[in-house]
């Protein structure tokens, strides 16, 4: 059995003022419902001439059988209430704008007869490629609804289109335009007065491009592909607070050698200072090691700039106002430094130490895109992780500090959790080893990784590297932002977008600090 198209060639390339003839036989065959509604040649050639990569056809067999024609415009000009004489100049083009921010479509059609091919999809495949090429913010385009007319005497403009986005109803163009991820932004009237079958409404539709760069720097920009560091630390006697800085700055100059952009301690991995204090109970030697907390995170800042690399600083006990708190500060390679507090201590915490929770949460900027920190026990409450992809997180980074594989293994899968539900990556840091001489801090269990989304465009275990249990060593892996632009726009499931915000909310209550 052989296709009937089996022979055709199909090529989508540049219209040019030669192919008018063909352009106007397929608009005359596509428009038959609103008749003597045809580009003229001269307006062709004007369109042509101003802005020749966005007039874009289709053709088969080197006919040309449909086209998208389209202008870039300075959206804020005109706004949402506009119509289509207005925003094409009265049909001019003299609201063409080469700096710009928004394509505008002004037409796409396809011959009746080649209908059927998927060529429509194509041209908007090639616009949405010429808007992200030119780094535009998106498209905009009134689109018709010419199937209203058989429904309007029931129903109303909003309620029609719906319908069709519910595909109770069939619209030849709003079902399309549904299908290749435009959305409704209003509902315009008089639009296109004369066009009957939509009785003069139209949507407003837009499409987001989600690589647009506002005023990027080029000096200091957000990178798209991002080297993470994990430091697996060993949990040792190190004899002096010298000793155990040396070994901190072994490791950070080790993964800045890879060309790290951030480098990764774990959870209380400063313990074995505590080994200073032991002749005191628990609750004394955690607060006799938060007395160093301060100068490590000095020696931290300089070293985050000196290796010029970001360092989650894992974390450290301080007092604050004589209560204890676990600190993790992130310090950034241009000098600058901030801080999280672990906001929900474990109960061996509060029953050994008196450790009390932070309230306060909020996604960091870094020069790797915005980032969130969560500590250990943190990671297991999935409504903080989502007010940080709220704001905006691509990368979570949990330290963290366990003394079984049971322990291990809730940090484990709770962090997998949140990169899924929260398409984001999740760098999770541990110790390992064991401290026979400091009291609370017996065994450490580990396996440090990065984690991923769980879609096509990542690894099917949803792991993009991790590290040998138990073993002290670190742990380097490159994650892609762009794949998470792509996963929240494109994805087999997205799971930001489909949460029911008509039922059910995640909030942060506090108001005088935090966000």
């Amino acid at each position: 059995m052989t296709s009937k198209h089996i022979s055709e060639t199909i090529d989508i390339r540049q219209l040019t003022a030669e192919d008018y003839l063909d352009l106007k036989e397929s608009m005359v065959s596509a428009y038959a419902d609103m008749e003597g509604s045809y580009w003229r040649e001269p307006t062709i050639r004007r369109l042509i001439e101003l802005f020749p990569e966005g007039q874009i056809a289709i053709t088969v067999n080197d006919k040309v059988v449909g086209c998208a024609l389209s202008i870039i415009v300075d959206y804020g000009k005109f706004g949402d209430e506009h119509t289509y004489e207005q925003i094409t100049g009265y049909y001019t083009f003299s609201t063409h704008d080469p700096k710009g921010d928004v394509l505008y479509g002004i037409e796409v059609f396809v011959h009746p007869d080649y209908r059927g091919r998927r060529l429509a999809r194509r041209l908007y495949d090639a616009r949405k490629t010429l808007c992200e090429r030119l780094n535009l913010r998106g498209i905009v385009a009134g689109g018709r609804i010419p199937n209203y007319l058989k429904y309007a005497d029931e129903m109303s403009p909003r309620d029609y289109i719906e319908k069709v986005r519910d595909k109770e109803i069939y619209d030849p163009t709003l079902t399309f335009q549904f299908s290749n991820d435009f959305q409704v932004k209003k509902i315009l009237k008089n639009y296109l007065p004369h066009d009957e079958a939509s009785k003069g409404f139209a949507t407003l539709l837009q499409w987001y491009n989600i690589y647009y760069e506002k005023d990027q720097d080029t000096i200091r920009y957000n990178k798209s592909t991002v080297r993470i560091g994990l430091v697996q630390w060993q949990m040792r006697d190190y004899g002096s607070l010298e000793g155990f800085m040396q070994q901190v700055e072994y490791f950070i100059d080790a993964v800045s050698d890879y060309g790290s952009d951030f480098v990764v301690f774990p959870e209380l991995f400063n313990a074995p200072l505590m080994a200073e204090f032991s002749q005191l109970d628990a609750a004394g030697a955690i607060r006799g090691v938060a007395k160093y907390t301060e100068q490590l995170r000095d020696q931290f800042i300089q070293h985050a700039v000196s290796y010029n690399v970001n360092i989650i600083c894992g974390s450290m006990p301080i007092v604050i106002d004589e209560a204890l708190y676990n600190i993790c500060y992130l310090c950034r390679r241009d000098g600058t430094h901030e801080e999280y507090i672990k906001m929900h201590p474990t109960p061996s915490e509060v029953y050994a130490w008196g450790v009390k929770g932070g309230d306060t949460l909020k996604a960091f900027d870094t020069d790797c895109g915005k980032i969130g920190i969560q500590i250990c026990y943190d990671v297991e409450f999935p409504e903080p992780s989502r007010i940080l992809s709220e704001q905006g997180m691509q990368i979570l980074f949990v330290p963290f500090l366990t003394d079984t594989q049971h322990a291990f293994n809730r940090v484990k899968f709770c962090a997998q959790a949140r990169a899924i539900e929260n398409e984001c990556y999740v760098a999770i840091a541990g110790c390992v080893g064991n401290l026979p001489k400091v009291n609370n801090m017996d065994l450490q269990y580990a396996q440090s990784a990065v984690f991923t989304p769980s879609d096509f465009a990542f690894p099917v275990t949803g792991v993009k590297a991790d590290a040998t249990t138990n073993t002290e060593m670190v742990v380097i892996a490159d994650v892609d932002l762009v794949l998470l632009k792509e996963l929240n726009a494109f994805g087999s499931v997205q799971t930001r977008k489909d949460m029911r915000r008509d039922l059910y909310e995640v909030k942060w209550k506090k108001t005088d600090k935090g966000n």
